[in-house]
């Protein structure tokens, strides 16, 4: 082995060391009280258990906390199921919440396949049934839209009311010309060769979509971006991100034949978008699947929802799972 073979192999044994003892802080992190490297992510509320739950062949982490009608609150890329904390605060007082990782994603397993979110509807719904839950509301955003449509479109009577949020379904609406953005060039960014540029630089990879997709980049503080980006530094977790992308193209053609075969869906949504990212567009692409859509903006925001306007995003879900017309 030559000299710079060997400084380099020492290299990644140091930055895999450091990997694990940042890792070990953020489980402790999620499984007992804040440390101070995770400061700017909020705690679960006393009353939150979490445990992993056998689905669909794999696990996922899953958080549960509260009493009343359920409610599923399902993450995207560049978060995990951590991003729900200060919404869960507020809705575990009349609401049983539960908040999956989702599959391959935060602390799930990873499986070597099932990332069509038509499958990963399939997870969901194996985690209801686990906890004997027959329905629920659900709020999603980003990729959590996309596995909270497929599950919605395969079963329609287990969700009440839905909150989707800046983000589209693939194969829908306008999606052909949405994915022609040159921001979204990360949807085809994938493979072992990408593994390895972003391997070890997974908080730069991770900056770029905080910084270029929000409206004020500082409003996702560093103690959070610490905290996701040692969760996407885990073994396997950046793989599996770009998993999800990669299914992309299978989910829009399964997304057209759950429209075809089921219709749009007829419970009430909630269709969410940031004012500085797809406005009010996100309605509008709701409607190509949903009859009984209402809109909402959330001004001076951008992708980043619940890091960039907290309070106005939680009041906006707050009041439509609050209304009268269960």
């Amino acid at each position: 082995m030559s000299r710079y073979a060997e400084r380099s192999s020492a290299t990644e044994r140091v930055r895999r060391a450091l990997a694990c003892l940042f890792l070990g802080l953020i489980l402790a992190a999620n499984l007992g009280p804040m440390s101070a490297a995770t400061a700017g992510v909020e705690p679960f509320a006393k009353g939150f258990d979490a445990q992993q739950i056998a689905t669909n062949g794999t696990t996922l982490y899953v958080r549960i906390g509260g009493r009343g009608p359920a409610v599923v609150l399902l993450h995207g890329f560049g978060d995990t199921g951590d991003m729900w904390a200060p919404l869960a605060m507020v809705l575990m007082k009349d609401h049983r919440i539960i908040i999956p990782d989702l599959r391959g994603m935060g602390l799930s397993a990873h499986p070597d396949g099932g990332y069509r979110k038509k499958n990963q509807g399939l997870d969901i719904a194996g985690i209801l049934d686990r906890l004997k839950i027959e329905k629920a509301d659900l709020v999603t955003h980003d990729i959590g839209n996309m596995v909270g449509y497929a599950f919605a479109a395969q079963y329609p009577a287990r969700v009440t009311r839905s909150v989707v949020m800046d983000a589209p379904l693939p194969g829908i609406g306008n999606w052909d010309n949405i994915i022609r953005d040159p921001r979204l060039w990360h949807f085809n960014f994938r493979g072992p060769d990408a593994e390895r540029l972003v391997a070890g630089r997974e908080r730069i990879y991770l900056d770029r979509f905080w910084n270029e997709l929000s409206a004020n980049p500082k409003a996702i503080d560093e103690a959070t971006r610490n905290h996701y980006a040692a969760l996407y530094a885990r073994p396997r977790a950046m793989h599996d991100a770009f998993e999800q992308f990669g299914a992309f193209a299978q989910d829009a053609i399964d997304n057209k034949a759950l429209l075809d075969q089921g219709g749009k869906l007829g419970m009430p949504v909630l269709a969410i978008g940031a004012e500085k990212s797809f406005n009010t567009a996100m309605a509008d692409e709701i409607r190509f699947v949903a009859t009984d859509v209402t809109g909402a903006v959330i001004a001076n925001s951008g992708h980043w929802l619940m890091e960039e306007q907290p309070a106005a995003t939680v009041a906006a879900i707050r009041n439509f799972l609050g209304r009268a017309d269960r």
